[in-house]
């Protein structure tokens, strides 16, 4: 056989491999894209048929990092420090988050929200798009609605400003003010003066609740309600 036919052979063999790879990767690429479409899906299945609670204001506490303060002069104050991707948060939400929400709307605690921001970009855009909401006054409805749909793993893509548009869209935040402040970023300043309130405070990690200025320290393993009401009615 001569060299160009050898040649030829060769050149032949290797994109055969080079278009089976190339054929393997696209198959990846676009099971991947269904995967992901179909698992955000799922989560925003969560959402259907949220009805928007009544409006609450919110208030900056520029004492404290800018935290955002729900009803205040309550009798009690709790101060929760939380980052939107932090699956220990949604567990506190789910266990915690009702009792939380009836002290603020029944008048009966002041509540402080600091939205960390430390998992990385997709934290940063979700505590952008919670602080939009809290213009709104539904900074408790888009709270609880970004646990519901929080995926599995962090830094996924989820929590895109489409997406987090869309979570507002679904439970009937549909303002152009709401959408136009996601999308542009308009709450990032902020959102960077939260983060950079957490060493001031000592907060190493999320969820961490203080009470009245104290650190609480759960006894159980779980976040257990009849605990943390007794420390909350405790003061």
């Amino acid at each position: 056989m001569s060299k160009a036919a050898k040649s030829g052979g060769d050149h032949f063999t290797r994109w055969l491999v080079i278009g089976m790879v190339s054929l393997v990767v696209l198959t990846g690429v676009v099971f991947s894209m269904m995967s992901s479409s179909t698992k955000a899906n799922e989560s925003f299945a969560a959402l259907k048929g949220y009805t928007l609670a009544e409006p609450v204001s919110a208030t900056l506490d520029t004492a404290a990092g800018s935290g955002l303060v729900l009803n205040p002069g309550g009798a009690v104050r709790i101060d929760l420090w939380e980052d939107p991707q932090c699956p220990v948060c949604r567990t506190f939400e789910s266990s915690l988050g009702e009792y939380i929400d009836t002290l603020v709307r029944a008048k009966k605690a002041t509540v402080v929200y600091h939205i960390a921001s430390f998992l990385g970009s997709e934290s940063i855009r979700a505590a952008n798009a919670m602080m939009c909401a809290a213009d709104e006054g539904h900074y408790l409805d888009f709270h609880q609605s970004i646990y519901l749909v929080q995926p599995a793993l962090e830094n996924s893509g989820f929590f895109s400003n489409e997406n987090l548009v869309k979570i507002g869209d679904m439970i009937g935040l549909k303002s152009e003010k709401f959408t136009n402040c996601v999308t542009s970023g308009s709450k990032l300043e902020l959102v960077k003066t939260h983060a950079a309130s957490l060493p001031t405070y000592k907060v190493q990690g999320t969820p961490t609740v203080f009470i009245n200025g104290k650190l609480w320290q759960r006894a159980s393993n779980g976040f257990d309600l009849s605990e943390f009401r007794l420390a909350v009615e405790a003061g």
